[in-house]
Parts: structure tokens; C-alpha cells; sequence
């Protein structure tokens, strides 16, 4: 799920490359056409990733149902005398999503 706007990040582009178990040297051989110049760089290996990806994923999820929740309490008037019913059910809606997940759910 991806918000309007918001990069997808659930295919990221990878390259197959061999690295040294050793000092984690990466090589990722190709075509070269001469002008190859060596420079530093940072990688994230992909079980890392995937990881992340999937923790982003709960949070939007997490988000939407907030700002819902959110939305109901801005734009919502109860009718009369019912004012207190109202609260008390927003008050379970938001208690149930603030509560942590339980063990083993994903």
C-alpha cells in the first residue's frame, strides 16, 4: 500500500554481485567500455531491506487507520444527548488501535 505521492518501495532495482566472506569485497562483473573509475559507496543488503519495507508498510497502515479514526472525530457531531455514547465508542476505536499488536499477529 502506497500513499498518494509516496515512492514504492516494495521492488527496489538490485545487482547480482559476489562478495568476499572474508573482508566483504563486492564485485559485480559487466561490460566495461573503459571508462570504469572505483568509488565508496553504502549498500543495504536486501534481507535488511525487506525488513524495513515491510516495518513501512505496517506503520502506513497504522497511519491510515489513525488519520481515519482521526478524521471520524473531526468531522462527526453527534446528535443530541448522545454526546457521551460518541466519545465512549471513539474512545474504544482509538484504544484498540493504540493498543500493541499481539504476539505472533502480523
Amino acid at each position: 500500500m502506497t500513499r498518494e505521492g509516496a515512492k514504492d518501495y516494495s521492488q527496489p532495482e538490485t545487482i547480482k554481485a559476489w562478495q568476499c566472506i572474508g573482508c566483504g569485497r563486492l564485485d559485480a562483473p559487466a561490460n566495461c567500455i573503459g571508462v570504469c573509475q572505483d568509488r565508496k559507496v553504502e549498500l543495504v543488503g536486501a534481507w535488511d531491506y525487506a525488513e524495513v519495507a515491510v516495518a513501512l508498510e505496517e506503520a502506513t497502515e497504522r497511519i491510515t487507520a489513525l488519520e481515519s479514526l482521526l478524521g471520524r472525530l473531526a468531522h462527526i457531531t453527534p446528535r443530541e444527548g448522545a454526546w457521551k455514547d460518541s466519545y465512549l465508542a471513539l474512545q474504544a476505536q482509538a484504544r484498540k488501535l493504540l493498543a500493541p499488536p499481539a504476539p505472533g499477529a502480523a
